[in-house]
């Protein structure tokens, strides 16, 4: 079974009274355990399909089948996004604890529980810490351990790095592995690096614009823990660079 099945989905929105596609018979799975990029120029509706998987939009057509089901909002699935959206008046720990605000958890459970995700994050001794006290890293890592604490099936990340430097980019690349590692959580992100793309990703779909639709999808065959100097990776990374160069030129 797959965890995440996209199957001809195409959106639109209205514009002046016109419809005007944004997404063009998508179709792609998610494997168990599998890390999908998703890799495009803007506007190519790389969020868009996000938001349509997480539930957060519901007008399109085709299907999406997340672990056998249909309805995206019965759907196990958790979201990490650009900026962290962590709550400001709340410590690192209640943010993490919103997570269980559905369950039935008794408290000593989800405290028990917002310490292990914390953990997991490397953010044990900032539990009673809040968000202006954390840096942008730490911020992003506590928005995963929220996202984390609510057991999804499938992980969706929205550019989660975009914000921060290259050397803390890489570095919360690694750590992102290593939790998935542990937790094996099916994750799909979006990113407009093709080098963070390729480093994280089984596989790398490259969407193009106008409307936006699936150009090409990249098998990731090499071993983890990765080198970022493997001249394979170098190479997977000129390919990919053709061919999103390549479908720019023509615009």
């Amino acid at each position: 079974m797959t965890a995440l099945a996209i199957e001809h989905v195409s959106k639109s929105y209205a514009l002046n009274g016109v419809q005007r596609p944004v997404l063009n018979d998508i179709s792609f799975d998610v494997a168990p355990n599998e890390i999908v990029s998703i890799v495009g120029a803007s506007g190519c509706g790389k969020s868009t399909l996000l938001r349509l998987i997480v539930g957060l939009d519901e007008d399109y057509r085709g299907s999406i089948i997340q672990g056998g089901v249909s309805d995206t909002k019965a759907a196990k699935v958790g979201m990490v996004f650009q900026d962290h959206r962590l709550y400001p008046w709340l410590t690192v720990g209640a943010n993490v604890d919103l997570a269980f605000d559905a369950s039935n958890l008794r408290k000593p459970e989800r405290l028990a529980r917002v310490h292990h995700y914390l953990q997991l994050v490397g953010l044990s001794d900032y539990e009673k810490a809040y968000p202006k006290q954390l840096s942008g890293g730490m911020a992003q890592r506590a928005a995963i351990a929220r996202a984390l604490a609510q057991e999804p099936d499938i992980l969706l990340m929205d550019e989660p790095f975009g914000a921060l430097d290259s050397i803390l980019r890489m570095r919360l690349q690694d750590e992102l592995l290593s939790i998935w590692e542990k937790n094996r959580v099916s994750i799909v992100i979006v990113t407009h690096d093709v080098e963070e793309a390729l480093y994280l990703g089984n596989r790398v779909i490259v969407m193009e614009p106008d409307p936006g639709r699936i150009r090409d999808v990249f098998e990731i065959e090499l071993a983890r823990p990765r080198d970022r100097a493997d001249p394979r990776l170098a190479a997977l990374k000129q390919r990919c660079l053709a061919t999103l160069v390549g479908r720019e030129a023509l615009s």
